[in-house]
This record gives structure tokens, C-alpha cells and sequence, in this order.
């Protein structure tokens, strides 16, 4: 995974949100296409997620002013929006392997009985969610005049914060089952799947984070390596 320069936080917020009007407006467009199709089909489910993805939008706007995100994590957590929004909302064709009576992308399995769609998205959402945990640590570091390196306990910690949003994402598909009568959510199993995703995800990540470390080729995918 190649990453670009992201903007410093000594460079000025503005400067840096301006760098990144393609991502803003790739996200506003499927954003925009995902909203119609919801209403369209009255998928009250995927309203709630549209809802929960602006708040989390917001978020990473707050994120991205204080620490200067790369413009390679911005494209990655907006390709996961994207793979999101797709699955819930694309139904699959008839006959294609799926695992509820929902025909919708999420429920498509890539490998019969073995490896979900849903499951792939977990892994890599959660893998580009610890690769920014791990860009806002390094940032926090540094203003304190430090050097981050990817050391043991660093990549525990980013690995650790990795999965404790993807537990968060856990409490907000139970809010939907609780506000929504009828969901895609899945049960008990599906839940356990989902963290197994997640924990290869994070797991990969700081992977490739260490392993950039060490060889110095690619300044160890810390939001300070060019495209």
C-alpha cells in the first residue's frame, strides 16, 4: 500500500482541506446517489447508517484539522464508505451464493460457507482505521517532540484502538436492531465474524506499518510517505 504526503499540521487546516477536494467530492457523490437509493427503496436500516457515516465524516474532518491525515488514508476511509454504501444497497443476482434472505451485496459470499463480503469490508475498514489511529499517535508524538517509531507497544496500542472502533461499530448495528424492526445486522455468529475481520484487518496493518519501518522504503505508511 503507497501512500502520499499528508498535510502537516503546522501547514494551516484550509490549506490542507483544499488539497483534498477530489475525495470530498467523490464522497458527496456517492453519499448523494446512496441517500437516493435508500428513499427510493425506504430502507430505513441504511438511513440510519447514512446518518451515523455523516457524523463519522465530521469526525474525521475534526481529525484530519488537528493532525494532518495523508491523502492516502482520506481516499481509503472514503473507498470504505463507498464499500459500504454499496453493500447494503446493490442486490446481488439470482443464484449468486448468499447467506440471508436479503440478497444484498453484504450478504454475497466471495467463498461459499467461508468468506464473506461483509467479512472483506470488515478487515479492510478496520485495517485503514488503525493505520489512521496510528497517523493521529505519531502526530501527537511529534508536537510534544518526540519520534514516533513502530515499535511493539505502539503497534499493540494502534492495533488495540483499531479494534475498539470496530467493537463501537458492533454497538451500532445492536442500536439498529433496537430502532429498526427489520435489519441485515446478522446474530451472535455473525457478530464473532465480524471481530475475527476486524482483528485481521488491524493485524495486517500494523504489519505493514512495522514492516515499512524497518526496510525505510516507504517511511512506514505514517501519513509522511510520498505517492
Amino acid at each position: 500500500m503507497r501512500v502520499e504526503r499528508g498535510s502537516s499540521p503546522g501547514s494551516g487546516p484550509a490549506g490542507g482541506l483544499r488539497e483534498h477536494w477530489p475525495v470530498a467530492a467523490f464522497t458527496a457523490v456517492y453519499l448523494a446517489a446512496a441517500v437516493m437509493g435508500a428513499l427510493a427503496r425506504r430502507n430505513q436500516e441504511f438511513l440510519f447508517y447514512i446518518a451515523v457515516m455523516l457524523v463519522l465524516i465530521a469526525l474525521v474532518l475534526a481529525v484530519h484539522r488537528s493532525v494532518g491525515l495523508s491523502s492516502g488514508a482520506l481516499w481509503g476511509l472514503s473507498v470504505w464508505g463507498l464499500l459500504h454504501m454499496a453493500g447494503g444497497l446493490l442486490v446481488v443476482p439470482e443464484g449468486w451464493p448468499v447467506s440471508a434472505e436479503s440478497r444484498v451485496l453484504y450478504t454475497l459470499w466471495l467463498i461459499p460457507d467461508r468468506l464473506k463480503y461483509d467479512q472483506v469490508v470488515h478487515a479492510y475498514g478496520f485495517g485503514m482505521t488503525t493505520w489512521v489511529c496510528w497517523q493521529a499517535l505519531r502526530a501527537a508524538i511529534r508536537r510534544r517532540g518526540g519520534t514516533a517509531r513502530p515499535s511493539f507497544g505502539l503497534m499493540v496500542l494502534c492495533a488495540a484502538a483499531g479494534l475498539g472502533f470496530g467493537a463501537l461499530n458492533e454497538v451500532v448495528e445492536f442500536v439498529a436492531t433496537l430502532l429498526i424492526p427489520e435489519t441485515n445486522v446478522g446474530g451472535y455468529r455473525n457478530t464473532g465474524w465480524d471481530l475475527v475481520a476486524n482483528t485481521v484487518g488491524a493485524s495486517l496493518a500494523v504489519l505493514l506499518i512495522s514492516l515499512g519501518g524497518r526496510t525505510g522504503s516507504d517511511r512506514s505508511l505514517d501519513g509522511d510517505a510520498r505517492a
